[in-house]
């Protein structure tokens, strides 16, 4: 089997409820981060990492997100015609080619497996990458690209995993570590939000690169935590069966933008990372917490 990743699906068909009421009318994965939507975030890093096929497992409601990636040519004729050719730039950096983006909908929210496997008719007998545009993850080079450079020399299936406390594993599928080689792990098991007695303290977060044959084991439709189709037992079955499943520590900073909390901090830290804003916006945030440590 060629270990060449050239495809990666999105699943964006989840309704943004934590963001409500600003996913009323636009999809989450359009909120912006500065001034990228976090989908932006999710192509450019898969980009970065050779993918040519982008495949987004939809909904209803998602038309916003369809029409970002179209050409905007009104927009570019009136900046090309004023002169704003940075502008221009930054514009077409988000246009996608004529083919390289499909579409598929998800009618009912069964879950992460559910999701990836209602992708399976575009794929052959070939890897596939995963990205959750909910975690944006802030790295050199990008998550994916060391994710596909590892797996290069391993093959099988990975995720991309990184440390956190026990007692918020049970917000994770968490893997059982059979062999740590240092970045690289390889499980023996994996287990979706352990309620208690997790097997690690390390996580999977929302980076993966699937072999073919777990798309074979979503065939099965099984469910899992929650009522729903897991990915993570799709991969877990991968391991029983007798094959590879590796975890990656990526060099890097994660964000959770599924929550608030998570979505405030990313926006400081991207803010904070650009030359134009960095002076002015470091000031204005040390003098919040030297007003809130005053008032202490």
């Amino acid at each position: 089997m060629s270990r060449t990743v050239t495809k990666a699906i999105f699943p964006v068909a989840g309704l943004g409820t934590r963001f409500l009421p600003a996913t009323k009318s636009i999809p989450k994965e359009i909120m912006t981060l500065v001034d990228r939507p976090l989908i932006q975030y999710a192509i450019d890093e898969a980009r970065a990492a050779g993918i040519e096929e982008f495949i987004f497992v939809t909904s209803r409601g998602k038309g916003a997100l369809e029409d970002y990636f179209d050409h905007a040519h009104e927009l570019e004729s009136s900046l090309k015609k004023s002169g704003k050719t940075e502008l221009l730039d930054i514009l077409r950096e988000t246009n996608m080619d004529s083919g390289a983006i499909a579409y598929v909908r998800q009618h009912k929210a069964l879950g992460l497996g559910h999701a990836v496997w209602c992708a399976r008719r575009l794929l052959q007998d070939e890897p596939v990458a995963v990205v959750l545009t909910d975690d944006v993850i802030m790295g050199e080079p990008p998550c994916l690209q060391q994710m596909i450079e590892a797996y290069q020399e391993t093959g099988g299936t990975m995720v991309a995993t990184m440390e956190v406390p026990t007692e918020k594993t049970k917000s994770y599928g968490v893997l059982d570590v059979a062999e740590d080689m240092g970045a690289i792990v390889r499980a023996r098991g994996m287990v979706e939000k352990p309620k208690e007695n997790p097997p690690s303290n390390l996580a999977v977060i929302g980076r993966y690169i699937l072999a073919p044959t777990v798309m074979e084991n979503l065939n099965k439709l099984k469910q899992g935590a929650g009522g729903e189709i897991q990915l993570t037992d799709a991969i877990a079955d991968e391991i029983e069966a007798g094959r590879d499943v590796f975890g990656l520590r990526f060099r890097g900073q994660r964000f959770d933008c599924g929550s608030k909390a998570g979505f405030l901090q990313a926006t400081v830290a991207f803010g904070l990372a650009r030359d134009e804003l960095k002076d002015e916006f470091g000031d204005y945030l040390a003098d919040v917490m030297s007003m809130r440590k005053a008032a202490e």
